[in-house]
């Protein structure tokens, strides 16, 4: 029998005119079976340290006073074997020039990230139950189209492969507030920014674990923190 895996997808500073440099799309993503068994880990983390169960962890809420809790949670996702990390980063985002490309705006260009970031982590004889987390009231139509570009991308029109792509609030659902902080920590650093001593000692805990910059692409096989570095001249073609 198949395998199956849930996938939690999020994104930061992806909006066409949000005045940021780099953008980050990325996604957390483990086996069905384990999936209730990693999200009751990962309150346990949280009580830990004194947090209520209903508390979302977010790269917005990494402060000084809370590093330590998000330190063990980093070093859960290193530890767990189970769960894996892929983000897509654009640099220069600020650089782009959609016009220059006949028919691409910048929700077409964000639906051909999103596809290049997810690709490498699908399987042909695997199934994959990919969750969005809830951003805006658009999200509806950009569920439905991101799920044909996907399905039409891998000739998977009888959709077996991606069983379902949905939307879902992120503070309901653990291993999606594991990729905000992921994510964040990512775009945080690939935009220049420091001065946050939590969130400086989350990135250089997962330098350290992870054995790569995060700012560099890394080996196209690697499942635990799998990176990709695009450029302007790359993504508009």
């Amino acid at each position: 029998m198949s395998q199956i895996f849930n996938m939690y997808c999020d994104e930061s500073c992806h909006l066409e005119n949000d005045r940021q440099k780099a953008m980050v799309l990325g996604a957390v993503w483990c086996p069905l079976e384990k999936t209730r068994e990693i999200a009751i880990r990962l309150r346990e983390i949280k009580s830990k340290h004194g947090m209520p169960i209903p508390f979302e962890v977010k790269w917005t809420k990494v402060s000084p006073a809370k590093k330590d809790l998000y330190l063990d949670l980093i070093d859960y996702f290193f530890d767990d074997d189970d769960l894996h990390f892929r983000a897509l980063i654009v640099p220069e985002k600020d650089k782009l020039n959609h016009n220059s490309f006949p028919g691409q705006d910048h929700d077409t260009w964000y639906y051909k990230m999103y596809f290049d970031m997810i690709k490498v982590i699908l399987r042909p004889d695997a199934h994959y139950r990919i969750y969005l987390d809830i951003k805006d009231t658009r999200g509806a139509a950009k569920v439905v189209k991101l799920h044909e570009v996907l399905c039409n991308n891998m000739y998977d029109f009888s959709r077996e492969v991606i069983e379902q792509l949905q939307l879902v609030h992120s503070h309901e659902i653990e291993q999606l507030q594991l990729a905000d902080l992921l994510i964040g920590a990512i775009s945080y650093l690939n935009r220049g920014l420091e001065g946050n001593a939590g969130k400086m000692a989350i990135i250089q805990r997962m330098i350290k674990r992870s054995g790569y910059s995060l700012t560099k692409t890394t080996l196209l096989k690697e499942e635990k923190i799998n990176l990709f570095r695009w450029h302007a001249t790359e993504v508009q073609g």
